[in-house]
């Protein structure tokens, strides 16, 4: 399975691209005076629809787009690097899917920035890594729990702190919830662990094999009870002797040919 790993000029590319160009419509609202923010998710009104594309490209302030820019730029490398057969999808269906949950149960005010796809990917590769049982995977799982394991806490609810930009946790659920789908529902039949041997299947009853009963339940090595091997030779002598009387009969010597006629 590790031909499956495969480091490409988008491991890299892709997620300074995809950063670069936020930097670049931030550097468009600060140089030409722009107010992007009106165009982010406002929940429930037909308007606030657009949010759920442009949202994710739109920030408040420096600290908010330099607090996104590192933690997308590790997650994207990693989704195009473990992930690559999916990661498109994951990125466009997770920007859209997270900002409709957002936009049906945020509050009333306008919410922007890349954090609901940091979760996304957050969580689809903590779960995807998991379900799959790959030892690579399941590493890359733990790293990003013990990295990005604080994000967790601002998927609920956060007091608003008075001259302050309230953080938008109702973004950061949809994109966890999002994540945790897509994780379900994009299957990775390339990393399915092989059947080798019949003690690997599921349907496995050690009780039937040959081998296994060699052994008792403290894993000793023993031999097969004595009645057993009393009815192999049984069966054996069965097999090669016969229970019933033979009788012979003796019979003259005499040539089975016609006399010739005089």
């Amino acid at each position: 399975m590790e031909k499956h790993f495969k480091f490409t000029n988008s491991v890299i590319g892709l997620p300074l691209f995809f950063v670069v160009f936020l930097w670049f419509v931030f550097w468009l609202e600060i140089r030409f005076d722009f107010d992007f923010v009106q165009n982010g998710i406002y929940p429930r009104s037909f308007s606030g629809l657009q949010g759920v594309i442009f949202s994710p490209f739109i920030h408040a302030d420096m600290k908010h787009l330099y607090n996104n820019s590192f933690p997308l730029i590790m997650l994207l490398a990693a989704l195009q690097f473990f992930y690559a057969k999916q990661s498109f999808q994951i990125i466009g269906y997770g920007i859209i899917v997270s900002g409709c949950i957002t936009w049906i149960i945020g509050r009333e005010n306008y919410h922007i920035g890349a954090s609901g796809l940091i979760y996304v990917l957050f969580s689809f590769i903590f779960f995807k890594g998991i379900q799959t049982k790959y030892s690579r995977l399941v590493a890359l799982s733990l790293a990003v729990i013990v990295v990005y394991g604080g994000l967790v806490w601002y998927v609920f609810p956060t007091p608003d702190v008075v001259g302050e930009n309230s953080i938008s946790w109702e973004g950061h659920l949809g994109g966890m919830l999002t994540g945790f789908f897509f994780s379900l529902y994009y299957k990775t039949p390339e990393y399915k662990k092989v059947i080798k041997y019949d003690w690997e299947r599921p349907d496995f009853d050690p009780s039937e094999d040959k081998f296994m009963q060699r052994f008792d339940a403290n894993g000793n090595f023993v031999n097969l009870p004595e009645i057993e091997e009393l009815e192999e030779q049984q069966e054996l002598l069965s097999y090669y002797t016969s229970c019933y009387p033979v009788i012979y009969e003796l019979c003259a010597n005499k040539k089975n040919e016609s006399k010739p006629e005089s």
